[in-house]
């Protein structure tokens, strides 16, 4: 039955390779990594396109290829017997990769013996599984990591064979309408095209993450507190929050109870929490964090807001794709209150130098919030030192030079394609 099990997935692969699936930008960026003996773990949000990436690296290779989403393949799973079908079904295959592998009781320690055996693997699977203790225990040092995000703009215009081109008001205007629509609806591959389903099917995929990426997994028996926690932090996305704040409103009756949900949500890519710089790491482990969700889309189909709020979604864009970029909440990118308590939304560091500090607002029109961002940056800049100094808007595009520093205004259409 192990022997069927396997040629009906080889069946399923080749399917999958038949078909057209948008080229991710990342693609060429991360090919290098096959040429590594590691272990390759691709890690991400749930149906943010893991599998497929992972075999859009692969298409031109020799790969074996296992699904653990399949129940008899889990019932039959036997690791001697199960390799020689590989090597009979895949003869001289150079990659193994092994889909939704956490599926598999003990994974890790099976995972540990292909490696040991020269087998060049390449795992997909969800954040809450793949980076838990056991994978730091028994793969330390013996992996790369890969990370999944929702499709970003550049992407989303791709999939929708849309136009970059703006010499026209006809061109300007498409161009923005997609722009707006990225802003509102996110980029989960399964929406672009299908916005009409967006709210069910995020809504339904946010259930899904709790349910079983959390809720199961930690054997959480009363989920409506778990629920509201997420569902309050979806609400007030872009705000600071502490801990001891969170424990009060929701009445969850420990800090502790708040601390460890609020870990649980990050796991998945649910939840990121960006801390505010300071040069003391205890008073920054003490200030309260900003919350980041994975994506717009979410809001747009959980958040109880009764407005469309345009600043924080364009907020929150600026972060996923910053996070997209390579920098990571808590090591290279922050925010900052200055001394008179004045935010800056993002500050970028390289090693222990502060490089660039980013400011979202999405209309500067109005002389009042310029000036304010203006002042934020002139404080900022002076504290930590950095005169790299830009602030994103919706549409504006401006240079402001004063004696001690520049100020670069750019539309976030034009950010995004740096």
């Amino acid at each position: 039955m192990l022997r069927t099990v396997v040629l009906q997935q080889k069946e399923e692969k080749e399917a999958l390779l038949a078909k057209n699936y948008q080229k991710r930008i990342s693609i060429e960026k991360n090919s290098e990594f096959l040429q590594s003996s590691l272990i390759k773990l691709i890690t991400g949000a749930r149906r943010a396109g893991k599998s497929v990436f992972a075999l859009q690296m692969l298409e031109h290779q020799n790969f074996a290829y296992l699904n653990f989403d399949d129940d008899l393949l889990l019932k039959y799973f036997d690791e001697n017997l199960l390799l020689q079908y590989l090597l009979e079904i895949y003869p001289d295959f150079q990659y193994l990769l092994l889909d939704e592998i956490q599926n598999l009781p003990a994974w890790d320690i099976w995972v540990g013996k292909l490696y040991r055996r020269g087998i060049n693997l390449i795992i997909t699977g969800s954040n809450a599984n793949l980076l838990s203790n056991e994978m730091a225990t028994v793969l330390t040092g013996r992996y790369l990591q890969i990370n999944i995000f929702p499709f970003s703009f550049l992407e989303n215009i791709n999939y929708q064979k849309n136009s970059t081109g703006q010499d026209t008001p006809h061109e300007k205007a498409a161009f923005m309408q997609s722009l707006n629509d990225y802003l509102q609806f996110g980029g989960f591959p399964e929406t672009i095209g299908q916005r009409s389903i967006t709210r069910n099917y995020l809504s339904s995929l946010f259930d899904s993450v709790l349910l079983k990426d959390i809720a199961k997994r930690y054997k959480i028996r009363n989920t409506v507190e778990l629920y509201n926690l997420a569902n309050y932090l979806l609400t007030n996305f872009c705000n600071p929050l502490s801990l001891n704040d969170l424990a009060a409103e929701l009445d969850l009756g420990s800090v502790h109870t708040v601390k460890k949900f609020c870990r649980y949500l990050s796991e998945p890519y649910l939840f990121f929490y960006l801390p505010r710089f300071n040069s003391k790491l205890k008073l920054m482990q003490k200030s309260p964090q900003k919350i980041y969700t994975i994506d717009n889309g979410f809001v747009f189909a959980r958040s109880f807001e009764l407005s469309k709020n345009s600043g924080r979604l364009l907020e929150n864009m600026i972060f996923v794709e910053l996070l997209r970029q390579g920098f990571s909440a808590g090591q290279t990118l922050f925010y900052y209150r200055t001394r008179n308590d004045k935010e800056i939304d993002f500050v970028c560091r390289t090693q222990h130098q502060v490089t660039e500090l980013i400011q979202v607002s999405y209309d500067v029109s109005n002389e009042k919030t310029l000036k304010r961002e203006i002042s934020a940056f002139a404080e900022a800049s002076k504290e930590l030192k950095c005169c790299n100094l830009t602030l994103i808007t919706w549409d504006t595009e401006r240079t402001l030079e004063e004696t001690d520093y520049k100020i670069s205004i750019i539309p976030v259409w034009k950010w995004l394609q740096k």
